[in-house]
């Protein structure tokens, strides 16, 4: 079957739904996501966006915390960009329905504004602790209102549909993309999806990883398919782990939110005693990158499997009124945390690289568009600066819109035949173990071999193993019929190969990437990394 529209957004995160309901004043738009609508990394965003909106900043302040959060790789062009849109696309949520929490103190309508790792001033703008999920749910909702936009749940992006798959194609023309092949994953069934315009918003990659604050969904479908297609792909060595996440046995990848270090918010061994003066003199509030490594060497140091975040010291009200969710959270698992300590470790939590893009989204395919996580470009560097993602995924999305309706107006497009999905005599398979076994191995090496801190030798370790995995993945792919398991292996699998050749590239430590045996920076090195299918690595 083929479904035919104007817009194919893959992905239902704040970057895809927003594009989505702009562009349908300008044609049909057809929403793929691999679960149900409001499922998305957006929900899981507690913090808030960062963006000027205060008398006491400027947006120089927000351009300079940026820069020197990422590091040295950051696009300066970019940042300022993203930075002066910021206003604008927090005003344009806040008509959408967005209910931001307004300040207490002072005159007028003023937003209460958080602080965060690595800002100078107060610039998150919050839905208390549940930012993101409050922004899903009003999204969704106007995309349902929508008769223009289509939203097919429970629907898996297989792999983009290239012009190279049309009937009759050049091999000499540019290999623009066309749409993809989409997993029906109920059914069972691949359909082919054209479209004049695709745009990839497809989140985050944190499940390539052990132990991530990511949901399940968060797989690198974007990031894959693009680099399967031959788009290029920048800065994936750069992950970046949040430093507290929730350690509970029971507690499934729940965040604490930075704005809790921002609120007042202590690092403490189990023994009670500080540690982060000794690594920055911001100590809690110093950028990701620094407080996961603080947190990972103490770990190491002392043979604990956890610290402590302590807001004991504030008044309970405080805590209750300003962290509801988290509260609450906690007090299901037996943790009052007006009373007690947080126990908590890093987590995989967001991906700096992607696909590479332009400022305008653009990536190196024809009628092929990246926003949000997914994309690279050139805002975060080497490490990104805390609630900067969503001011990105709203400020690049719009422009994705502005960009992509000149497109249509100055191309003509037809819709070329297509060859429909090939099973290729595929059968069902009997030994989804084999899925399992490489989706839990691929996941554990990730996390001994690539995380936090890396060497040499591990990342060889790594290298070997992803060649090795990625054999079997390919034979396991041919022979059997594609279900969502598979899918999502295939691409984890892909993205851990990027993330790990990148990290052989990068012959120096630069924000997230720390490789013991190269511990200092190389001013030389400043350049992203980017890679497209066709290069050869080596470790």
């Amino acid at each position: 079957m083929e479904h035919r529209t104007d817009f194919l957004v893959i992905g239902s995160g704040i970057a895809g739904l927003s594009f989505a309901l702009k562009a349908s004043r300008y044609g049909k738009v057809t929403v793929v996501t691999k679960k149900g609508r409001i499922e998305s990394n957006t929900n899981y965003a507690q913090g808030g966006i960062a963006a000027v909106l205060s008398k006491d900043d400027a947006f120089i302040n927000h351009q300079e915390d940026t820069l020197r959060v990422g590091d040295g790789l950051c696009h300066p062009e970019i940042v300022e960009m993203v930075v002066k849109d910021g206003p604008v696309r927090i005003k344009e949520l806040a008509e959408w329905g967005v209910n931001f929490s307004l300040s207490k103190e002072g005159e007028g309508k003023n937003y209460d504004l958080g602080r965060e790792g690595g800002h100078s001033k107060r610039r998150v703008a919050h839905v208390l602790d549940f930012t993101g999920r409050e922004i899903e749910n009003i999204l969704v909702d106007k995309i349902e209102k929508n008769p223009q936009i289509n939203i097919f749940e429970n629907h898996t992006a297989v792999d983009l549909l290239m012009k190279s798959k049309a009937v009759g194609h050049n091999a000499k023309e540019q290999n623009g993309c066309l749409g993809a092949y989409v997993l029906d994953v109920e059914k069972g069934v691949i359909s082919t999806f054209t479209a004049k315009i695709t745009v990839l918003a497809t989140g985050g990659a944190g499940k390539v990883y052990l132990y991530t604050s990511n949901p399940d969904i968060a797989t690198g479908d974007g990031i894959a398919m693009a680099y399967r297609a031959g788009a290029a792909v920048a800065n994936l060595e750069f992950v970046q782990f949040h430093p507290t996440c929730l350690y509970h046995p029971k507690a499934k990848s729940f965040l604490i939110s930075e704005t809790m270090r921002g609120e007042g918010g202590i690092l403490r061994k189990i023994d009670g005693s500080t540690f982060m003066e000794k690594y920055h003199a911001m100590r809690e509030l110093a950028p990701r990158d620094i407080v996961a490594r603080a947190i990972d060497s103490e770990m190491k140091r002392t043979g604990d499997e956890h610290v402590l975040l302590d807001v004991t010291h504030k008044k309970p009200f405080f805590i209750k009124e300003r962290f509801p969710q988290i509260f609450q959270k906690c007090l299901s698992f037996g943790i009052d945390i007006t009373k007690q300590p947080i126990p908590v470790v890093p987590a995989a939590h967001y991906i700096c690289g992607g696909v590479l893009t332009d400022k305008d989204g653009q990536t190196s395919i024809e009628r092929l568009y990246a926003c949000g996580e997914c994309a690279c470009t050139g805002l975060h560097g080497a490490n990104r600066l805390a609630s900067n993602s969503l001011l990105e995924a709203l400020v690049i999305a719009h422009r994705v819109f502005l960009k992509s309706i000149q497109d249509l107006q100055k191309n003509e497009f037809s819709f070329p035949p297509v060859e429909p999905w090939d099973t290729m005599g595929a059968t069902d398979s009997d030994e989804t173990v084999v899925i399992s076994q490489n989706w839990d191995e691929i996941r554990m090496f990730m996390w001994n071999y690539v995380g936090i801190v890396r060497s040499n030798k591990r990342l060889a370790r790594a290298k070997r193993r992803i060649e090795m995995i990625q054999k079997e993945i390919a034979e396991y792919y041919r022979n059997f019929i594609v279900t969502n398991d598979l899918v999502e292996l295939r691409n984890i699998a892909t993205v851990a190969e990027i993330i790990i050749n990148s990290a052989c590239l990068r012959k120096e430590s630069r924000g997230l990437h720390y490789n013991i045996d190269y511990p200092e920076k190389d001013e030389n090195k400043k350049g992203d990394t980017v890679l497209t299918r066709k290069m050869i690595h080596s470790c």
